[in-house]
């Protein structure tokens, strides 16, 4: 175990005797994740401490917007991906059973390569038996280095149309630097993505507000780090709203809360700006202070792995009978009428507006899409009809009896996942689940046969019934990838219900961002409404989102949550969601009613005449029209 070694500060206290990695996380989106980082970042800095902040949010990375740094260095994210020489090759088909991610199609007379879904991982120039394949590159992001102030600035860009955000989040980290305290801002979530942030911080700082919403994405996000091991606390944002259940929380699972921010409207009209919330409140600054301080303490504890004990496992899942889409007939799905609702990144309003969609539509269906931090049922309290398990992928395990040490899987692994370990008479390996995509070169190329592929449950999906109708939603499992494929699944049925029961329409609740869910989530929708909110960040995760409905040719819309906060950057996102071709369909206003909805865990249009219940229902007659 790594020792740590107190010395004295300009507090008085003792930080880490080397620098420190710090993950600024969260359950989903929205909750002031970004907020959190950058203030802490540059409040660090401005105590003569050497900070980087590295913002690992590649889809839609908001941190520059307030820290404003001057970039000085880009450069492309490149991937390999084969390239097949068809002078040399024979059609075997060797390398398209290689391929667990039907990356390679060969055919009798042709081989077909799907570059957007090579994990680059190698496995088919390694079974190629004529040397017909090799790699060449192709740019699926770009990272930017730069400098704000005394603060060392770097972020990626995943490239709009990508499907996959791990590989530029590990370019992003290789990059980071060596020699400064480390404040990453990770993505949302608990799948994938957020893995390759967290796993190598020495503390993690869990960003949540005080509702139901960000309760239950809380619990995800602790069952997650204490899977991995990590040492965190918990910052409450927008203190004041909501009610006391995740203080309750807390307390009762010992989770330290570390800092607590105040609901203050300087403090949304200073981010809506694109400003920091210490430029609003300057006696801000001493909490975040405060707040690197006990995040050392923290840190200084080491790791310490927590096996979760849950009620229920997901290998104890049975399947429930056939699945509704048994008994469609190939191609009816493509009669239901669709409508997707997403946003650039969480904690716009995009679950309330679904769920009073739903509430409001007649002879309706509704999905949760957002697999990874699905809050709709919280508000919907489904009633589950039917469960099956999720299986998304496989994932190595090495048998420690048969392994001899050679080491070639380690060698040949891209993606560090296989580490040596002593075992009681020699050198051993093992596989570190958390960081194996399954692809299965181990397995292929271990001269013993020690590897084997096991089928891992990912999560598990429901057929619900809720007061307004019948409900597809799913659950991914933590740390979990393959999340656009159960999306994929998730919508398949929920289709199937709406024919099966004689209803005309579907509603989507979307996953953020712009990676794999959302490409699984839009892809062949009617209409897809994208929400946001007036703010430069949420001005610039909707010309992302907008670009990627271009993409997929989506017809898609735009409404304006909590417009009011700032009525310039609203009307600026008007004017350009026209230029983008976008339907502009509505606004709502800012109203606490909203979250007094969240708490009672109903609809905003169940809950009176309030404001953005109002303006709800003219969204809705307007979607509606446009469906």
């Amino acid at each position: 175990m790594q020792r740590w070694r107190g010395q004295p500060t300009w507090s008085g206290r003792w930080r880490m005797s080397r620098p420190i990695r710090i993950t600024v996380a969260s359950g989903k989106g929205g909750t002031g994740k970004t907020t959190v980082a950058t203030n802490l970042a540059v409040c660090l800095a401005e105590t003569g401490m050497r900070v980087a902040y590295v913002d690992c949010d590649v889809e839609e990375p908001n941190g520059h917007i307030f820290l404003k740094p001057a970039i000085h260095e880009s450069r492309d994210v490149m991937r390999p991906v084969p390239e097949v020489d068809g002078t040399l090759c024979t059609f075997c088909g060797a390398c398209g059973k290689a391929c667990r991610y039907s990356a390679i199609l060969v055919l009798p007379k042709e081989v077909l390569t799907f570059p957007k879904l090579c994990h680059g991982c190698g496995g088919c120039s390694l079974a190629c038996p004529t040397g017909a394949i090799s790699e060449v590159y192709r740019a699926t992001g770009t990272i930017e280095e730069g400098i704000s102030g005394q603060v060392a600035f770097l972020h990626g860009k995943l490239n709009v149309g990508e499907a996959m955000a791990p590989p530029v989040i590990r370019v992003v980290l290789e990059n980071a630097p060596k020699d400064r305290t480390l404040v990453l801002d990770a993505p949302p979530g608990t799948s994938c993505p957020v893995i390759e942030s967290v796993k190598s911080a020495d503390v993690v700082l869990l960003v949540t507000e005080p509702t139901p919403f960000g309760l239950n994405d809380l619990r995800l996000a602790v069952d997650m780090l204490r899977e991995l091991g990590t040492p965190f606390g918990v910052a409450v944002n927008r203190v004041g709203t909501g009610d006391n259940e995740v203080f309750n929380y807390c307390a009762s699972e010992g989770i330290p809360v570390l800092i607590k921010i105040p609901d203050n409207r300087e403090i949304a009209q200073a981010y809506s700006r694109g400003e920091l919330a210490i430029t609003a409140r300057p006696d801000l600054k001493p909490l975040f202070v405060d707040l690197f301080e006990k995040l050392c303490e923290l840190a200084r504890g080491g790791k310490t792995r927590i096996s979760i004990m849950r009620e229920e496992t997901l290998s104890e899942i049975t399947e429930q009978g056939r699945f509704p889409s048994d008994s469609l007939e190939l191609g009816t799905a493509n009669l239901v009428r669709e409508l997707v609702v997403v946003s650039g990144k969480g904690g716009t309003g995009k679950t309330s507006i679904v769920a009073s969609f739903f509430a409001m539509a007649e002879d309706a269906v509704v999905a949760d899409c957002d697999v990874d931090a699905a809050d709709l049922h919280l508000v919907l309290n489904p009633t589950v009809l039917h469960r099956w398990p999720f299986s998304g992928g496989k994932t190595a395990v090495i048998d420690s009896n048969r392994c001899v040490g050679c080491g070639v899987c380690a060698e040949h692994c891209r993606f560090g996942a296989i580490h040596s370990t002593e075992g009681a008479a020699s050198l051993r390996y093992e596989v570190q689940a958390v960081s194996c995509e399954g692809c299965g070169v181990c397995a292929d190329i271990c001269p013993e046969q020690a590897v084997s592929m096991v089928s891992s449950m990912s999560g598990e999906w429901f057929v619900s019934d809720t007061r307004f109708g019948p409900m597809a939603h799913a659950r991914l499992g933590t740390a979990q990838e393959n999340s656009g494929k159960l999306v994929s699944l998730v919508r398949r049925e929920a289709k199937a219900l709406t024919i099966t029961g004689g209803r005309k329409l579907l509603i989507c609740d979307g996953s953020p961002g712009i990676g794999c869910p959302v490409i699984a989530s839009i892809a062949g929708a009617n209409l897809v409404l994208i929400v946001t909110e007036p703010t430069l960040s949420g001005l610039h995760d909707l010309r992302r989102v907008a670009e990627l409905c271009r993409q997929f040719n989506a017809k898609a819309g735009v409404c304006i949550n909590k417009a009011d906060i700032n009525l310039e950057t609203t009307e600026r996102i008007e004017a350009e969601a026209t230029t983008l071709g976008l339907l502009v369909l509505g606004r709502v206003r800012y109203d606490n009613g909203v979250t007094v909805a969240q708490v009672k865990r109903m609809a905003v249009v169940e809950n009176g005449a309030s404001p953005a219940a109002t303006d709800i229902r003219a969204l809705w007659a307007r979607v509606r029209d446009e469906i």
